[in-house]
């Protein structure tokens, strides 16, 4: 068994404005958000993905809530709809805590977390996890 930790490496992905047909489709897109201090699943947590063009500007692709597990129910993006280039996975994490009772400052330390990131291989599967608290978070490629 292997102690090593997840891969970090980045594939850089290169959209031309929003046209990112240029790729072949088959590849997925998914996202799994825990808890940290709480030590369980994510459930309720409003997920919405944007595709970010070449200059910043964004356009809102999809919107998503995490199940009892933390994960959305189907893949974010699959298929044809994944193409290569940058996108953006915003959790809606104030929202999630003060649902639960978790009694956060005004503003919150942490409310909307955006992870920008780059799909370079529109094959291929990316797994977007988010490990978070009140006041912290972290995300890797993940599997």
């Amino acid at each position: 068994m292997s102690n090593h930790a997840p891969s970090m490496q980045r594939q850089a992905g290169q959209a031309k404005g929003f046209d990112m047909s240029s790729s072949t489709p088959g590849g997925r897109l998914s996202t799994h958000v825990l808890d940290t201090a709480a030590g369980k699943p994510a459930a309720g947590v409003k997920i919405t993905l944007k595709a970010i063009g070449d200059n910043g500007e964004s356009r809102t692709l999809s919107q998503h809530v995490t199940n009892a597990d933390g994960r959305c129910d189907a893949p974010i993006l699959s298929g044809e709809a994944l193409q290569t280039g940058v996108y953006e996975l915003i959790f809606e994490i104030g929202d999630y805590f003060r649902a639960r009772g978790v009694d956060l400052p005004e503003p919150a330390f942490l409310d909307r977390i955006p992870i920008r990131f780059g799909i370079g291989d529109a094959k291929a599967h990316y797994h977007v996890p988010l490990l978070v608290s009140p006041y912290g978070y972290s995300t890797y490629r993940g599997s």
